[in-house]
């Protein structure tokens, strides 16, 4: 029933562009670019190593003289099994060109999103502003509480009425239509408000430490009994710690919005 405040959302964009010089030799001034190697006299063009590293090196890998020579090796593996693919007329296939036209749109599309990241930087001052919305949004309090759900009211004040006359909670609560926590008592452990829904949440913040709800809460889940058993301040994770997080959910969102807006002014039949 808690919703997660920060998701953690992703932003996974391939072919980042990194600032390292790559495998060709020193070229002289006014000379053609080097290959990396030539295979059955075919070369095999640095601009395409270069790609291949870096690609590599997004992924966490080291640059290193192993990396680059591993990284050439595999491409002389490549030029030489497409050379034999080209003799058996696989560069003809449908199939296989239809294949060509989605890796060469996924490039492009890469090098468009990553054009705008680059452009369209998240500022400080607005991760700023957003964790502070988001500890205003959280409170400055936790509640620990238990609950009992159930689908109709009758049934809440029933159980209402039966703990008055000092049965258990954690028996009634075995009733409970909450699977995460009827085994558990109800017991919902530590959390803020902003992590229920609204009508839980205010109910949660008018108990006493130690007072149950006196009358049913209804939400969209059903109708629940609350027990209040303890209060403590809420602990914020410093600004710097979840920074990142911050900026990379403001990213995604400047993202969708801009995609959005490329999406409606886009003709589709």
């Amino acid at each position: 029933m808690k919703r997660t405040l920060l998701r953690s959302t992703a932003l996974l964009l391939a072919g980042f562009l990194l600032p390292a010089p790559l495998l060709a030799q020193e070229a002289k001034p006014a000379a053609k670019p080097a290959a990396v190697a030539t295979v059955n006299g075919v070369a095999i063009p640095v601009a395409r190593a270069n790609a291949l590293l870096n690609a590599q090196i997004a992924q966490g890998q080291q640059d290193s003289p192993e990396l680059r020579a591993a990284v050439r090796n595999d491409l002389i593996t490549r030029e030489m099994i497409s050379q034999a693919a080209r003799k058996k007329g696989f560069d003809k296939k449908v199939e296989v060109l239809a294949q060509f036209d989605l890796s060469r749109q996924g490039i492009l599309v890469n090098a468009y999103l990553q054009d705008f990241i680059n452009t369209h930087p998240v500022s400080d001052a607005d991760v700023q502003k957003e964790y502070d919305a988001i500890v205003k949004a959280m409170g400055d309090k936790e509640y620990k509480a238990r609950h009992i759900l159930v689908e109709k009211e009758d049934e809440a004040k029933d159980v209402i009425a039966r703990l008055q006359k000092g049965e258990k909670f954690e028996e009634l609560a075995k009733q409970s239509k909450d699977p995460g926590n009827k085994d558990r008592g109800g017991d919902l452990g530590w959390g803020a408000s902003s992590g229920y829904v609204k009508p839980f949440a205010d109910a949660l913040a008018s108990l006493e430490v130690g007072k149950l709800s006196a009358t049913p809460v209804k939400t969209e889940f059903g109708w629940h009994v609350i027990l209040l058993e303890e209060v403590r301040p809420l602990k914020h994770p410093p600004f710097d710690e979840v920074k990142p997080q911050i900026q990379q959910r403001l990213q995604q969102k400047m993202l969708e919005n801009h995609l959005a807006e490329l999406r409606s002014k886009t003709k589709v039949e």
